[in-house]
C-alpha cells in the first residue's frame, strides 16, 4: 500500500528536469460527474485522456500532444456504445476513420485529409462491402456498388 501511494505522489509531483510539471488533472460537470481526465504537462494537455458524458457513460479518449488532440481517438455515445474513431494528427482529423450506425447496421471506413473527406468510404452493411464513395475536400464526387466497376474506373487504386 505504502508503495502504491509513493507511486502516486512520483506520478502527480511536479518534474523539476527542464522546467516542465506534470500533473494528472480531473475536471466535473455541473453535477458531479467526472467531465475529464488526463495529463497536463507545462500546462497543456499531454498523453491520454478520457471524456465523460453527463450519465457517467465514456465519451471519448484518445492523446494529446502539445494541446492538440493527436494519435488515435474513440468517440462513444450516452450509452456506451462506439460510434466513430480515427487518427488525429496535430489536431486535424486525417488518415482513415470508423463510422458506427447500429441503425442501418453500416459501417463506414472514410479517407480524412485536413478535416476533410477527401479520398474514398468503403461502406458495409453486416461486414460485407456494399458500395465505394468518392470525395475530394468534404464533396461527393460519385459511387461504385460493384468492386469491378470500382476497379475498371479505379485500376491504380488498392482498397484493402
Amino acid at each position: 500500500m505504502l508503495s502504491q501511494l509513493l507511486v502516486l505522489l512520483l506520478c502527480v509531483m511536479p518534474s523539476t528536469d527542464s522546467g516542465t510539471t506534470k500533473m494528472y488533472n480531473k475536471e466535473y460537470h455541473a453535477n458531479g460527474v467526472l467531465k475529464a481526465e488526463g495529463w497536463v504537462m507545462s500546462g497543456m494537455k499531454a498523453n491520454y485522456w478520457y471524456y465523460y458524458h453527463e450519465n457517467g457513460q465514456l465519451a471519448s479518449k484518445g492523446h494529446y500532444k502539445g494541446n492538440n488532440k493527436s494519435e488515435y481517438w474513440y468517440y462513444y455515445n450516452k450509452t456506451g456504445t462506439l460510434e466513430r474513431e480515427g487518427h488525429y494528427n496535430n489536431g486535424i482529423a486525417e488518415n482513415w476513420w470508423i463510422f458506427y450506425d447500429l441503425a442501418t447496421q453500416e459501417k463506414r471506413k472514410t479517407q480524412y485529409q485536413n478535416n476533410q473527406k477527401n479520398g474514398f468510404s468503403l461502406v458495409y452493411k453486416k461486414d460485407k462491402l456494399t458500395k465505394v464513395e468518392k470525395y475530394i475536400q468534404n464533396e461527393y464526387k460519385g459511387m461504385w456498388t460493384s468492386i469491378r466497376s470500382f476497379r475498371r474506373d479505379n485500376p491504380d487504386v488498392k482498397l484493402y
